[in-house]
């Protein structure tokens, strides 16, 4: 004798919307809830006009489930579910997410040990340092504040390749003492109004590609023998840092030119950029342009004393 089903004209192998959620360990709402989202489209209504699903439904709901445990909103799962998507573009999105707000995380609660562990009369002055700068934190004030700093007819690729490497990018597992440093920096940067910048800007040149490219060159070769702790390696470096400076000012290296450069450098030395590279230095493990500039220097003035 055909079953109830069958005599309504429904497959046997249908579920009713209870018995769907009973399979699935969910409830009647939770499965109404998505059929009406279009994620478990029914088969057939019964002759009462309830929902009847088919067999395949069992694995879609758990598949439904298990991505909503995971925080992939709905919208996704039905892109996933109706073939517009893939599950492994979903799960890539989602990691990316989660590794975003778990930086947030670390950060907040680096900064709340900054709070923490500083004195109370600290407490007011590093609160509106640390509130300024976001959760994640931006270093687009950083780069804005070098857009600024640099030659104006400086070409957009070496503006560009400066700005990058003088930027310090924040710690993804940030210490107390790194969240200050960047809020620190970020204050430093947002505060330099035009006339600040005027007084610590680099001198005019009326070559700043020549330049800017040549000391960039040298700063890379000052970056390897530092890291690689090869005091000499500094030489080649110096000699590429100084023809930078004399390329850029239509002369050439020589003896005259290092003491001429030696003074010159050290007068235009300014202790907002020492601070600025101080702090840089703490959110960096390795050497910083400014720490790299400062080695070339020492050297120059080294090398133009042993000279005599």
């Amino acid at each position: 004798m055909p079953s109830d089903g069958a005599r309504d004209g429904i497959p046997d192998d249908t579920l009713s919307i209870g018995e769907l959620a009973a399979r699935t360990g969910t409830t009647v709402k939770t499965v109404r809830f998505y059929s009406e989202r279009g994620l478990l489209p029914e088969t057939s209504r019964s002759g009462g006009g309830h929902r009847r699903y088919g067999p395949e439904a069992v694995a879609r709901l758990r598949t439904i489930r298990a991505l909503r445990s995971l925080g992939v909103p709905v919208p996704e799962i039905g892109r996933v579910l109706g073939r517009g998507d893939t599950l492994e573009a979903v799960v890539a999105r989602r990691l990316d997410g989660l590794g975003t707000a778990l930086a947030a995380l670390r950060w907040r609660e680096a900064a709340l040990r900054a709070l923490q562990d500083g004195d109370p009369e600290q407490l007011a002055e590093r609160l509106e340092l640390i509130g300024a700068v976001g959760t994640p934190p931006s270093t687009s004030a950083l780069a804005h504040y070098w857009r600024r700093l640099l030659p104006v007819r400086l070409s957009a690729r070496l503006r560009a390749a400066v700005t990058d490497a003088a930027v310090p990018q924040p710690s993804a597992d940030p210490t107390p003492e790194q969240v200050l440093a960047f809020a620190r920096i970020h204050a430093l940067a947002t505060a330099a109004t035009d006339h600040c910048l005027v007084s610590h800007r680099p001198a005019a040149t009326p070559h700043p590609d020549l330049l800017y490219g040549g000391l960039h060159e040298a700063y890379l070769l000052a970056e390897a023998a530092l890291r690689t702790g090869r005091a000499d390696g500094l030489g080649e470096a110096l000699d590429c840092y100084v023809t930078a400076h004399a390329r850029a000012w239509g002369t050439r290296d020589s003896p005259a030119f290092r003491r001429t450069l030696a003074v010159r450098l050290a007068e235009a030395d300014h202790p907002v950029m020492s601070r600025y590279w101080h702090l840089a230095g703490q959110l960096t493990s390795g050497p910083t342009l400014g720490g790299a500039d400062l080695r070339l220097r020492e050297a120059l003035t080294a090398s133009t004393a042993a000279a005599g």
